[in-house]
């Protein structure tokens, strides 16, 4: 059985989603294409645009709605049976979906990528994840990333329990991509979107980009690509290349307008409550902040710090290996030498990785600010426990 292909469009709220779908079902007439719109309204407002303008009776489109909820979670279910329903018809050529303003794009591509066990669904039986697109609206990116809200507070969540801030879920959205589509590039000037790719290209090298007004977008340019590689979407991000690669992936687009980025690191642990001070009052010209940071008081436990905009987290992610028992350390040399490569006599692999990106950065007032955060040459003599912790995590 040859197996359907999926595009999935991602972008927060308002980017032209809808608009590009029905674009592209209007003008894509030699295949049946099954589209899934995921909203979080009772009344699907994008199911009733779709309807009216995509000619869905004439290229014989099979419509599925899913509401009251998000794709990458409360109806990740509801997603896996009505794809399934869909392939084991029998009679689609393709499956082209669009997700939530609000949804996070890895884990709707993990739907297409793994056995779901619970529920004993692969999908990856039937189908076969084409292409990973996301929509940036080129007119109110810097609105929302710069607003410092929730979606909470935009009463834009899933539930009470949902904090996520909306710059973080932006950059979700960009870095893990195939397709990039500025929408929208009549609303602003020449040099705002020249600017904009910019920093799009820093956060997101590796995607093809699209510029486009109103959503016109040719079929061919999101559907039956093959660009979609799980691995290499994971691997996309910015900062992880600048971690990979240093400077060999900025492009002319970021030089010309003073966007650059480089990685601050360090073998001497952070004063925590001191770093946690400093992320509060940082320069405004960084764009994105990502890495793993060394914490003298969580000095068992790696942290990972990212930065979007006016909204920062901080989060264990793993023990140091120095942190481990000896047999388990002597596990894990084995299974990655590389470990022992970058292993310091006293410390092992704890130390400070964190990428920074920005616009017109002083690269060396920053350094000279973070270094200021470092414990003191009197601070590594003393008992780092006793220290103020900002945190207070229960790491088990």
């Amino acid at each position: 059985m040859n197996k359907i292909p999926v595009t999935v469009l991602s972008g927060y709220l308002g980017a032209g989603k809808t608009t590009i779908m029905n674009h592209v079902l209007q003008n894509e007439k030699n295949m049946r294409v099954a589209v899934i719109v995921n909203d979080m309204s009772e009344i699907n407002i994008d199911a009733s645009l779709i309807s009216e303008g995509s000619g869905i009776a004439r290229t014989e489109e099979k419509f599925v709605e899913l509401s009251n909820g998000c794709i990458c979670c409360t109806l990740r279910e509801d997603l896996l049976i009505e794809v399934e329903k869909l392939a084991k018809q029998g009679n689609i050529d393709y499956i082209l979906i669009e997700s939530t303003g609000i949804s996070e794009p890895i884990p709707v591509a993990q739907t297409f990528s793994y056995i779901d066990e619970e529920l004993g669904i692969d999908l990856t039986r039937f189908c076969t994840l084409d292409t990973m697109v996301t929509v940036v609206d080129a007119n109110r990116f810097w609105h929302d990333y710069q607003s410092g809200e929730s979606l909470l507070e935009r009463k834009e969540a899933v539930g009470e329990g949902d904090d996520r801030d909306v710059a973080d879920l932006l950059i979700d959205q960009i870095e893990f991509c195939d397709v990039l589509i500025v929408n929208k590039c009549d609303l602003v000037a020449e040099e705002d979107l020249k600017r904009l790719t910019g920093v799009l290209k820093a956060l997101q090298p590796s995607a093809k980009f699209i510029f486009t007004e109103q959503g016109q977008v040719e079929p061919t340019e999101i559907l039956h690509t093959g660009l979609f590689d799980f691995e290499k979407a994971m691997n996309s991000a910015g900062w992880l290349q600048e971690l990979e690669d240093g400077h060999a992936n900025h492009t002319p687009e970021t030089e010309e307008y003073g966007i650059t980025s480089f990685v601050y690191e360090v073998r001497r642990p952070f004063h925590p409550a001191r770093l946690v001070e400093w992320t509060e009052h940082m320069p405004r010209e960084i764009v994105r902040a990502k890495g793993i940071v060394w914490s003298a008081v969580q000095n068992e436990v790696a942290i990972l710090l990212s930065q979007a905009g006016p909204a920062v987290r901080f989060e264990p992610v793993s023990y140091w290996v120095a942190a481990l028992p000896e047999a388990q350390q002597k596990q894990v040399f084995e299974e990655d030498p590389h470990v022992l490569a970058d292993w310091d006599a006293t410390y092992g692999d704890r130390g400070t990785q964190l990428v920074i990106i920005g616009i017109d950065m002083d690269e060396e007032m920053i350094k000279k600010q973070l270094d200021v955060c470092l414990l003191t040459e009197e601070e590594m003599k003393s008992d780092w426990k006793a220290l103020e912790d900002p945190f207070q995590w229960q790491w088990s």
